[in-house]
């Protein structure tokens, strides 16, 4: 049995994305900040019959992440997905004439380095494995730089960038890397962006060969 895990769940897009591929047979690491979300989370996801454990570590606390990362590994199974969906902060959706540079910083630890550390944390198991995909989801301003946050705007090219990359130098080894550009508020209505349509979304693009970015439109997934 191998193991997706997702770092930034919540009972939204974390909680659907868990129950689609538990569906599916995988056992699921729940990643967020704090361990009483995770277990709340867990305790739901039985009730669908997935079997699920929760850690608790910061994006930003490379040492902690990297160990939850490896405890999911030995305690649920080799992780074969790996989701990167947490949630950026407020405060790095300033307007670009109010970002500072301590504002880019922290965003660029939050949506590069973390997944960085992710990335190299679960990489030696899914050659072990012999496959595996790498989930990098992201808003509009990862494709479309918007002057109203610039803090993610910036932080997720490079993100996007670093994806890219790896998705060129891990396609021979059966290791996808995919990312998801989500135009829209995640379960602001629109049917599109509810929960459970954006798993499914999530499902297609690990389950089937493609190119690196895919986003969510009117028509379904665009490359």
């Amino acid at each position: 049995m191998t193991t997706i895990a997702i770092i930034g769940a919540g009972r939204g897009l974390g909680a659907a994305t868990a129950r689609r591929f538990g569906r599916d047979g995988f056992t699921v690491a729940l990643i967020s900040r704090t361990q009483d979300n995770v277990d709340r989370i867990a305790a739901e996801l039985a009730e669908h019959g997935v079997q699920a454990r929760g850690y608790a570590a910061d994006v930003q606390d490379r040492p902690k992440l990297a160990g939850a990362l490896d405890r999911a590994a030995s305690e649920l199974g080799p992780i074969e997905v790996l989701q990167y969906s947490p949630v950026p902060r407020k405060d790095f959706l300033r307007p670009v004439l109010k970002t500072t540079a301590a504002d880019l910083a922290a965003a660029a630890d939050f949506s590069i380095l973390g997944p960085v550390t992710a990335v190299q944390q679960v990489l030696p198991g899914m050659r072990q494995l012999g496959r595996g995909t790498i989930l990098l989801v992201n808003g509009s301003s990862a494709a479309t730089p918007n002057p109203n946050v610039a803090g993610t705007s910036i932080a997720f090219a490079g993100e996007s960038a670093y994806g890219a990359m790896l998705h060129e130098a891990l396609t021979p080894q059966n290791i996808h890397v995919k990312q998801l550009i989500i135009p829209g508020a995640i379960g602001g209505g629109d049917p599109l962006y509810a929960p459970d349509a954006l798993a499914d979304q999530l499902w297609n693009i690990h389950a089937q060969p493609g190119p690196f970015r895919a986003t969510v439109s009117g028509i379904g997934l665009t490359t």
